[in-house]
This record gives C-alpha cells, structure tokens and sequence, in this order.
C-alpha cells in the first residue's frame, strides 16, 4: 500500500492516541536498518523506544519464532511451559532474583512488583503497609496504578482522582525520601536511570542511600529496569553500576527484541507472598514470547552486546561531547552505554529528531529539551561516525 492509503485507514479506524504521526511506514528492517513503503534507507538510533536490541530481523531472533510457531503458539499457564522455565532460568542465573514472573508489558511487570509488595506485609500481618514512594519525572506505565506511581502530571491529569497510596519525591535528595517514608509505607520504586523522564541519572550515592534506608526501615527497593535493563546501559542491569541489589526489579522491552514480554524478578523470600490464585496471566510466559526472550538472553550474552553496548556508548558519548563543545545550544550530554540524553536550551528537541528523520536516521524527543538516542545493542562505531557527521550537519542550520 501507498503511504497516504495507510494513513487514511489509520485516521478512519484507529484510536488517535499518537497524534500526528512521523510521516512513514516501515516495510522490512535488516541489522540497524529500516526500509520504508517509498524504499528509502533509515538508519534506527532508537530502537523502538529500546525495545529492538538485537537491531532488525536478527536471525537468531526469526529462527526462534519460526521454529516456536510451527510447534505451537500458545498453552494455558495451568500446564507446564517449558520456553518459560528455561527463560526464568537465564533470568535468574544472570541477575540477584531467585524467582521471576512473566507478563506482556513493562506496565503489567509494574503491576506485578506493586501487587506483590503489597501483598508480603499485608501476610505478614502489617496490612497498614500499602504506600508506595516514586520519584518525580518518573514513568512506570500506562494503566491505572502505574499513571498513579508516575511522577508527572501529564500522565496523570485525565485520569484524576488517582488511584491512593502512591507519592513522589525529587530524584537525588535522600532527605526528601526520608521525610515521606512512614509507617504505611511498603516500598520504594525507581528507575535507575529515567527514560521518558528525559534521561535522568540516578547517582551512585543517593542510589546507596536508598537501599540503606529501605533495609533499615525493613521496606522493599523496585528498581523499574523496562528501560534500562538488558545490555541498555553498558550492564546487563542498570543495577549493577550501583553495588547494590533490589527486592523486585521489572523488566520489558528489550527481553523480547520486539515480541511483547515483561518479567517482574524478586527475591525469594519476597516472591514467596504470592500464592495460587494471587496473581496471574492468560498470555504472560507464553511459549512463543519466552523462546523469543531466550534466543534474546543468548544472543545477548554469547555475542557479547552489553560489551559492545558500554563500548560503543561511551564513543557515542565522548562524540556527542566534542558537538556539545561546538554548539552553544547543547547543554547537557548524560547517560549510560546507548541510553542517551541529549539536552537542548533553544527548546526545539522536536524539530532536531525531525531534522535527522529527513536525513534519514530515527531518534527520539522527550518534550521541547531532551533528544533520546537509544540504538540497538549491535550498532557499530561506524554508525556512530555516520550519525555524528549528519548530526553535525543539522546542528549548523540550527545555529544560525
């Protein structure tokens, strides 16, 4: 189809949540790659939105869904999934959780870890204990009590009055963290990094004062890696740049390489509050999403792509530096590995991603100040170059 017939389709048929789409529709991707209905080359530096890391098409990623598919898709969780066992396993042996639990989106992984902090102590006889303290720019999803645990108002607003029990604080300001905690809290939930917050860094400090004021005041640390997990940062997890480890983490995303999966991964003894009938999934932990997560963990970690991701990162990084050196309008570079902030003063974020998109390379804006450049794990220094030399074409225009 032409693109023109796709939009009007999708004007005509589709719940307008996106607004105005970028003009195009993409065919096939191969490797960093996409080609659109028209045949033009893009380069993809984001992933769809850090979901693609294996890049396009990877054929360790088509071999495992074909070979999936043609043995069966999908089976009740009241039967044993052997994909889903075997990924729970990777998980576990590569991370600080003993137990994991599948679901189809970071948002329900959210919902998960919430439901599950809630339920310990209310079994434990501490039923008063419900509260759950975020951080301010944060985002932990699109449903009900993920928009409530979301620290912005504009998430929030239309869906007022809020589901209770949740509160946000300032990032970094451990004071403030400590003043909100009291006796009903059950939990503190973050981002190690904040990715539709505008690529906020969490430091080191303020991430260690966390988990020791939760291990003394005997409440839980969620960490929400949906963004930052899996090889995004230069880590398998994000939670490995702080020495630490969390109760509950949340994963999405990146685990699938495009097929939608989320896990919630939890300490034993915290996992162990949730009993039959507790919680549960109809499609969560399907067989087809799990080999598709495990042909994910494989390639990961066999071809060595959160090396290249801390690699390749700090190049990216050390790059866009020498840019932010020549133009007076980039203030900020920040970031960890491919999760990179690029922060603007001239309030024209958008109008930068829709300059590269005309030169043909996909990136990404969180509001008027931050560009977000999140490239699949397997992106080269070549790439880089390529994108850098276009960049710094567009960026001259600008400054004029």
């Amino acid at each position: 189809m032409e693109l023109n017939e796709i939009m009007e389709l999708d004007k005509k048929y589709f719940v307008n949540t996106f607004g105005n789409r970028t003009p195009v529709c993409f065919e096939y991707g191969k490797g960093i790659n996409l080609w659109s209905t028209d045949g033009k080359k893009y380069t993809d530096l984001f992933a769809g939105i850090a979901v693609s890391a294996l890049g396009h098409s990877h054929p360790k990623l088509v071999e495992a869904i074909k070979t999936q598919a043609e043995k069966f898709i999908h089976c009740s969780n009241l039967y044993y999934v052997e994909p889903q066992a075997k990924l729970a396993k990777a998980l576990v042996e590569n991370s600080c959780a003993d137990k994991v639990f599948f679901s189809n989106s970071g948002a329900e992984a959210n919902e998960a870890a919430i439901k599950l902090a809630r339920i310990y102590f209310k079994k434990k006889g501490m039923p008063e204990k419900y509260e759950i303290i975020t951080l301010e720019k944060s985002f932990h999803g699109r449903t009900l009590a993920t928009i409530a645990a979301t620290g912005q108002d504009k998430y929030q607003k239309p869906y007022c009055p809020l589901t209770p029990s949740f509160t946000s604080v300032p990032a970094n300001d451990l004071e403030a963290l400590k003043k909100a905690i009291n006796s009903n809290t059950c939990a503190v939930m973050l981002e190690p990094i904040q990715g539709e917050g505008g690529i906020n860094l969490i430091s080191p400090e303020y991430m260690k004062g966390v988990r020791e004021l939760c291990d003394k005041e005997g409440i839980f640390l969620i960490l929400d890696e949906v963004q930052s997990g899996l090889g995004r940062t230069g880590k398998l997890f994000a939670y490995q740049h702080f020495d630490i480890e969390p109760d509950i983490f949340t994963l999405a995303k990146a685990l699938g390489g495009g097929f939608p999966i989320g896990a919630m991964c939890a300490k034993d003894h915290v996992a162990a509050a949730f009993e039959p009938g507790d919680h549960g999934s109809t499609f969560g932990g399907n067989p087809l999403a799990c080999a598709v997560g495990l042909a994910v963990m494989d390639t990961m970690i066999n071809e060595k792509l959160v090396e290249n991701s801390a690699k390749i990162g700090d190049y990216f990084i050390e790059q866009l530096n020498k840019l932010k050196e020549k133009y007076s309008f980039i203030s900020e570079i920040r970031g960890k590995g491919l999760m990179i902030g690029i922060e603007v003063n001239n309030g024209k974020a958008k109008e930068l991603v829709t300059a590269c998109f005309e030169n043909g390379y996909l990136v990404g804006n969180v509001g008027p100040g931050v560009m977000r450049v999140l490239p699949p794990l397997i992106v080269t220094k070549e790439d880089v170059d390529g994108f850098i030399k276009a960049f710094d074409s567009i960026l001259t225009k600008f400054a004029n």
